[in-house]
């Protein structure tokens, strides 16, 4: 991830991410090997006191997932831990 230039890449190839995936990478980036909770996720992306159903976090990490994965259905660097949230392990 290259912060400066605004641009994500996996092996070498450009990853096309939105605005919001940009900032869900580099939060998990920031918090590397530490739990964060959905709430915790809400505050960080969206602010504190904005509301956001859990529906719509699962989406938008799953997004993610889906560019930043080599097999999605098996994440190996962004890691749910049922009742606790994300651990980002890369």
């Amino acid at each position: 991830m290259d912060c400066d230039r605004g641009e994500v890449r996996r092996g070498g190839e450009h990853l096309e991410v939105t605005a919001l995936e940009f900032r869900l990478l580099l939060m998990f980036l920031e918090n590397r090997g530490k739990i964060l909770g959905i709430d915790r996720i809400i505050e960080l992306i969206w602010g504190a006191g904005t509301f956001q159903s859990d529906q719509v976090v699962y989406t938008h990490i799953n997004n993610l997932r889906g560019k930043i994965e080599p097999a999605p259905a098996q994440p190996r660097y962004i890691i749910s831990l049922r009742g606790l949230g994300y651990r980002f392990d890369g």
